[in-house]
């Protein structure tokens, strides 16, 4: 892997886990439970791609794998809160 492509992607690993920090004050600060969900929601797509660059970084593709599963469950979580915070119900 080029210096370049490495300095880049360490860059773009900071500035992702920064931009978490600021996803989870915003589901503890949250002002209402739409605020914390999409915070929830957010959070879960940067945790995707700073698992897409560590696998892009050590050149391992379990960390993709991971990425695939954790979206699905993330996207299905996110149905599922947004049903519950609008009926009050699950099912």
């Amino acid at each position: 892997m080029s210096d370049l492509l490495a300095v880049v992607l360490y860059g773009a690993l900071v500035i992702h886990i920064g931009l978490l920090a600021v996803c989870v004050w915003r589901l503890w600060r949250g002002e209402n439970v739409i605020d914390r969900l999409l915070g929830a929601d957010v959070f879960s797509t940067l945790v995707l791609g700073v698992l897409v660059l560590v696998a892009l970084l050590t050149l391992n593709s379990l960390y993709i794998d991971v990425a695939l599963g954790l979206a699905a469950l993330g996207f299905i979580g996110t149905i599922a809160l947004a049903k519950f915070v609008a009926d009050r119900q699950v099912f």
